[in-house]
């Protein structure tokens, strides 16, 4: 099964009869405690004329008087047009079920079945369920039921709070011609995790599983219903539960992603994930990509290098997985942290080689460390290559860069910084641009000191007492002292 599982909103409340149940993105789950929030056509750009003005119809008339206000509006319909009139039509079921009703005479009484599950789909979401069960039972007459239709309810019920309903609609589905197999029973799953509790789900799978056998995907909804609610016990507990039951299984990545996740929210999990993580790549076994980079990120909070190193190598050695930017950059920061900047300095070499291109976090990342170990000719080639590649250092790493490339006797790169700096920052700048004019007249440049100077005043940087008594003396020194009443006369003229 595809670990990416992400869906739009529509799609929830648009059951289509030729998809597959599937979960959803967490971000896109309905919880029992909050009413869900329909689509409205006036969010839709670009609605074709007709579509609009049903949809205005079915939003703004009365119930009993819809039929007549359509009839008037003398508007032709086929059913794709009637599918997407009640997909945004969610907020009026009354009015809602009326225009269905009233375009079956258009269609010769032949709604799609797409239509049909949008109208149970609307009718259960706003808990109209007596209504829902009469619609459901006209698709059973019409032969029309399928298992999307019964996804529907076991949604409607679960995300008003309602389980044991949708248990109930699960248990009568054969009355109405609808299998009941381990698809119906891992939607039935899905609807539980998704719009109400996981423990829920687990509990019936317990029950249930003596007549329905549960495969890979039915351990995988659970463990991620359980993920979502950082449900740390009962996500040990299921895990167990299916090692015994459909044993190692190494397509199975989404409940071993969500099954280590669910670790890492645990205060030091890292070393319960650590030995998990051990057991399962012995196995051949691995999680996806969520869980590499939630757990490097957490070997990153706990200054973790080994066990970044386990999970790195296993990655993409093991898997042979393609690390990303921001999985490079944990990595490389992780390394800098630990004072190790030869191995950050080879990450960055590999990202570039693996075709993954650096950004601004990785230069600025590492050019801080080379700086502050003092490796200075590293981070020399390093600030070259992240100007050419028109990345700028933040402001911090340019002060610093700035004051120890003085301090160590390279003028040249602390021009270069400053230069960088002055070209992209303009506030805060005056105590670097003091360091470089103090420590260029030291080296005796007073030439470039002066023209530093001067660029600083031009901009409206302050010159410090003590540049200014610096340069004071070296003009002194050269000779130049009446150069240097022209210098303060033209500061004094800024």
């Amino acid at each position: 099964m595809n670990n990416d599982r992400k869906r739009s909103y529509i799609e929830d409340q648009s059951p289509d009869p030729n998809k597959k149940p599937h979960r959803s993105n967490p971000q896109h789950q309905l919880q029992s405690n909050r009413l869900p929030v329909f689509a409205s056509y006036l969010e839709v750009p670009n609605l074709p004329p007709q579509t609009k003005q049903l949809c205005e119809i079915v939003s703004n008339t009365p119930s009993l008087t819809i039929e007549r206000v359509l009839n008037e509006a003398s508007i032709r319909v086929s059913q794709e047009i009637v599918e997407e009139v009640l997909k945004l039509s969610y907020a009026y079921p009354g009015a809602a079920v009326k225009f269905f009703r009233w375009s079956a005479s258009q269609l010769n009484g032949r709604h799609s079945p797409y239509a049909w599950n949008l109208v149970v789909d609307f009718l259960g979401k706003n808990t109209l369920f007596d209504a829902m069960w009469d619609a459901i039972r006209s698709m059973k007459r019409e032969g029309l039921l399928s298992l999307a239709t019964f996804a529907s309810v076991f949604s409607s019920y679960a995300v008003h709070g309602r389980v044991h309903d949708a248990i109930r609609a699960f248990e009568v589905m054969e009355q109405y011609g609808c299998r009941q197999d381990i698809v119906a029973l891992n939607s039935l799953l899905s609807a539980i995790c998704r719009d109400g509790t996981a423990v829920d789900a687990v509990d019936f799978l317990r029950v249930v599983k003596v007549r329905i056998r549960p495969d890979a995907d039915s351990y995988a909804i659970l463990l991620e219903g359980l993920e979502n609610e950082g449900n740390v016990v009962g996500s040990r507990q299921t895990f167990a539960e299916m090692v015994a039951e459909i044993g190692w299984d190494p397509c199975n990545v989404p409940a071993y992603d969500s099954f280590l996740s669910t670790l890492l929210k645990v205060r030091g999990g890292i070393h319960e994930v650590l030995n998990s993580f051990k057991m399962l790549s012995d196995r051949r076994c691995y999680p996806g990509i969520k869980f590499f980079k939630l757990a490097l990120e957490e070997c990153l909070k706990n200054n973790d290098v080994r066990g970044a190193e386990l999970i790195w190598e296993s990655m993409v050695g093991g898997v042979q997985f393609k690390p990303d930017a921001q999985m490079y950059n944990s990595m490389i920061t992780l390394h800098c942290y630990s004072n190790n900047t030869d191995e950050a300095i080879k990450l960055l070499d590999e990202m570039v080689y693996s075709g993954v291109f650096p950004d601004v976090h990785t230069y600025n990342v590492l050019f801080q460390f080379l700086i502050k170990a003092r490796k200075l000719r590293e981070a020399s080639v390093l600030f070259k290559e992240m100007v050419k590649n028109e990345f700028v250092p933040s402001q911090d790493n340019c002060h610093a860069a700035v004051r120890i490339y003085i301090g160590t006797g390279d003028p040249d790169m602390a021009i270069k910084v400053w230069k960088c700096m002055f070209e992209n920052y303009h506030l805060n700048l005056a105590d670097t641009g003091n360091i470089l004019v103090h420590g260029l007249c030291d080296m005796d440049m007073l030439p470039e000191a002066v023209k530093y100077a001067e660029g600083m005043i031009e901009k409206g940087i302050k010159l410090t007492s003590t540049s200014l008594s610096k340069l004071k003396q070296s003009f002194t020194k050269a000779g130049k002292v009446s150069m240097y009443d022209e210098f303060m006369t033209k500061k004094a003229a800024h």
